[in-house]
């Protein structure tokens, strides 16, 4: 299991747009992905679970993943996050 923890940079947070961009991304990789907020986890891989935690800009995230990919994916997704989602 490898786990990362990143601020969500976008004012607007993980809204309809930058939330399919992050899961278009969690999918490219084999791994089991979560996304946690305050003791809450969600499949990173699904959309209403991501817009279910009502992300909004400047609010800490975990990014944990497990599987043989899992330090890749988390890594990548941290990346996008911190971008901003280029908006």
């Amino acid at each position: 299991m490898y786990v990362d923890e990143v601020t969500v940079q976008n004012q607007v947070g993980l809204h309809a747009r930058p939330a399919t961009f992050f899961i278009q991304k969690a999918n490219e990789f084999k791994s089991t992905i979560w996304v946690e907020k305050e003791e809450r986890r969600v499949n990173a891989k699904s959309l209403l679970g991501v817009l279910s935690l009502g992300i909004v800009g400047g609010m800490n995230i975990k990014i944990i993943a497990d599987g043989s990919d899992e330090s890749r994916a988390v890594d990548s997704l941290v990346k996008l996050v911190k971008s901003g989602f280029a908006e």
